[in-house]
């Protein structure tokens, strides 16, 4: 489904990618690893059209560098920033509606399914966003995010400051994605939920991607792990 070939990225004068190389299958989970600084959530800038780049970015076989990230993200890939984005002074169910797109008829995902999968959120349904905890918001952006009804998701870091009980929440919701056909590209730095859910793993260092193969692949290879991921 997605296809990058010899992706550069810069931020002014500041050369981040290096070539990168890499592709999301359909039905897939791919952890994206690396330290921080390795140019993981550049790579998904770039590809949602977000910084100054160079190369390829083939959705379902057509070109889509060059385009404006709202244009991209009607093309069918939905993103998850690192910093979460909800907007603070609408309703929890406000913020679930911006993400839907059209009417909704023929989606994937209903306002049900979100507060099936979080009851939490639909228990602050009519709270404003912005007095969430820093969990709730998280479980808030993946299903707004969802509520545009995207072929492709890709997710910076979701696991970042939550506790353990929601980490496993959130795993169990990728994999969730994966059996409704959704594809999912995790940009994560905890190893064990990466190499738990996804089916292939790539390994970034210095702007470039330095490993790809499965997560039992990743575990044998000390050395990648070691000069790449061990802080």
């Amino acid at each position: 489904m997605l296809q990058v070939s010899n992706l550069h990225a810069y931020y002014g004068k500041s050369h981040v990618l290096h070539g990168v190389d890499m592709q999301v299958n359909a039905g897939e989970i791919v952890a994206l690893l690396g330290r921080n600084g390795s140019g993981r959530s550049t790579t998904a800038k770039a590809i949602m059209g977000l910084v100054d780049c160079q190369g390829s970015v083939l959705w379902k076989g057509k070109e889509s560098l060059g385009r404006k990230a709202y244009e991209i993200a009607h093309l069918g890939i939905g993103y998850v920033p690192e910093n979460r984005d909800i907007f603070p002074k609408l309703t929890v169910h406000q913020n679930l509606l911006l993400g839907q797109k059209g009417n909704g008829k023929g989606a994937r995902w209903t306002f049900d399914d979100m507060y099936k999968m979080f009851p939490r959120l639909k228990e602050r349904e009519h709270n404003e966003a912005g007095v969430l905890s820093g969990g709730e918001q998280q479980m808030l952006t993946l299903c707004r995010t969802l509520m545009g009804d995207p072929d492709l998701i890709i997710i910076d870091e979701p696991t970042e400051g939550l506790a353990p009980k929601i980490v496993e929440l959130v795993a169990e919701y990728l994999m969730e994605l994966r059996k409704r056909g959704i594809s999912v590209l995790l940009i994560e730095q905890k190893l064990t939920i990466a190499m738990k859910i996804s089916d292939r793993c790539l390994v970034m260092g210095h702007g470039s991607i330095v490993f790809e193969g499965t997560p039992d692949a990743l575990r044998a290879n000390s050395d990648i792990r070691k000069e790449w991921l061990e802080v």
